[in-house]
């Protein structure tokens, strides 16, 4: 496995890392068992960076990640979030970076987990009632206590970033980043590398569509959060749909799945950009992991910007209502 420098932190990471989010909701029905196998098959074929947080499954996914991780602990860069709050049902009660929060969270995501420190400690989505500076500056006496390695952010946009690493270095940055989310094009990324922060793509595969295996929302469950995502409805996923035909006639070329491409192409976006596709199955997650063999061309790249260029694809990522927390 190529192992990538995770930003200012000075540890390096698998190439490719597991995202586990979709090992407890948000894709349809979830089998723990199952999720735990393919967390251990990852260790095995290299993968050394696994990402959760404490909304996926209300802390549920933290608590089978740990499970999976038992007894290999010291193999692997761990990386949580904090800050998305729900209720034992699921129901969003909104974005908090209070200091005294941040402490209980990170409390409470050690315990789930089973470990005595987290190695990548995020903010899932910038509070916007609360100065980035008193949500990192309680960020940075975690890492004093020993509780968190490296501190990390997700979905801030340049103005906090930088002042979030003026309170303590932020070794990443994960947001999201494919060939058809190229938001982070231009002051995101230029601010991370002028800083020497890592940029961790999520949804790398376009939550699965980048794979060519969505061709109708049809195929999404009621529990398959992608059936009410703008992207996969209506006349947007006709249109999107017409971008993964293009991979995938570059694919048939290389002889490689559209996935593959999807993720042979972040990856070729620079070597301090580690994607962190998701997957619940053994098949898809060798897949994946093989994409690091696949090596895009010049003329192949400048093929796919013109085929699916910035904006390209048709409706938000999100419903309007959750655009707003988006680059604070």
């Amino acid at each position: 496995m190529e192992l990538r420098k995770l930003g200012n932190s000075g540890v390096e990471v698998s190439a490719i890392g597991l995202g586990c989010m979709g090992m407890s909701e948000f894709y349809g029905a979830t089998d723990d068992a199952a999720s735990i196998e393919v967390i251990h098959r990852a260790l095995d074929l290299g993968v050394t960076f696994f990402d959760t947080a404490d909304m996926y499954g209300v802390g549920h996914n933290e608590i089978i990640v740990g499970q999976a991780l038992r007894g290999r602990r010291d193999k692997v860069i761990l990386a949580t979030k904090f800050g998305n709050m729900r209720r034992i049902d699921g129901a969003h009660l909104g974005i908090n970076g209070r200091p005294e929060y941040v402490k209980a969270a990170c409390d409470m995501s050690l315990k789930r987990l089973g470990v005595d420190h987290i190695d990548l400690y995020y903010q899932h989505r910038v509070d916007k009632d609360t100065p980035i500076e008193e949500t990192v500056g309680a960020m940075s006496e975690l890492v004093k206590a020993g509780k968190v390695r490296f501190l990390g952010l997700s979905e801030a946009g340049p103005r906090t970033i930088r002042r979030a690493h003026a309170v303590h270095p932020i070794a990443a940055l994960q947001t999201e980043y494919s060939l058809w989310t190229r938001d982070p094009e231009g002051d995101i990324l230029a601010t991370c590398r002028e800083l020497d922060i890592a940029f961790v793509a999520y949804s790398p595969l376009g939550r699965g569509f980048l794979t060519g295996r969505i061709t109708s929302s049809a195929q999404l469950s009621a529990g398959d959060f992608r059936a009410y995502s703008p992207r996969f409805q209506g006349d947007n996923l006709g249109q999107n749909l017409k971008l993964v035909k293009h991979i995938e006639a570059i694919a048939a070329r290389k002889g490689c799945t559209p996935g593959q491409i999807a993720l042979a192409w972040v990856l070729a976006q620079g070597r301090d950009i580690v994607p962190i596709p998701g997957t619940r199955r053994e098949s898809y997650l060798r897949d994946n992991i093989a994409a690091v063999e696949i090596k895009l061309g010049g003329e192949e790249l400048a093929e796919l910007g013109k085929l699916v260029p910035p904006g390209a694809a048709h409706g938000t990522r999100y419903p309007a209502e959750r655009m707003g927390s988006l680059g604070l």
